[in-house]
């Protein structure tokens, strides 16, 4: 079992590692299409790409959708810390198992169901963008499959290690 949970730590990390490296690439686009519209109204042209414009909004889709399951590996996913902070390891890996089971794999079930037939449909119709000039919507769409897969494999490997922290604490008591 614990080779099973390295891998899918190790596939997530590096997954994660590498979609960081879009948020470069999506500030660069942003960049040249804010330098591309200026210059075009200085010009009196339009210079502006709607492919380049896309582009910034897909790596930032990839960038969230990639990254969540390395986010949650890492711990820096959004927290409402009202009480959490003072609660001893153990039972703040009790809430995050509660949370996991109860939150976590449910939505993320919820999410490959309501997105199959939505990304079927739109690689069956080999879907672009309605704006001349823009990029095929098909293959973005299937990050989002994607991403709730890496976050259930993370998820399921987070509870294992919630358990391992609660057995623990409890084996220290029972000592």
């Amino acid at each position: 079992m614990r080779p099973l949970l390295n891998l899918i730590d190790a596939m997530n990390a590096r997954l994660g590692q590498a979609v960081s490296w879009l948020c470069l690439l999506m500030v660069a686009l942003g960049a040249i299409n804010a330098i591309a519209r200026y210059a075009g109204k200085y010009l009196g042209a339009s210079l502006l790409s709607t492919a380049l414009s896309e582009g910034q909004w897909y790596l930032f889709s990839l960038l969230f959708l990639l990254g969540a399951a390395w986010t949650l590996q890492r711990d820096r996913h959004v927290r409402v810390d009202v009480f959490y902070g003072r609660l001893s390891k153990r039972r703040q890996a009790i809430l995050n198992l509660i949370g996991a089971l109860v939150l976590l794999l449910p939505f993320c079930v919820f999410g490959i169901w309501a997105s199959v037939d939505y990304v079927t449909n739109s690689f069956a119709q080999q879907e672009m963008s309605p704006d001349p000039g823009g990029l095929p919507r098909y293959p973005i769409k299937a990050a989002i499959p994607a991403a709730f897969v890496l976050l259930i494999l993370q998820g399921l490997r987070q509870i294992v290690g919630y358990i391992e922290v609660i057995r623990g604490a409890q084996e220290e008591r029972d000592a």
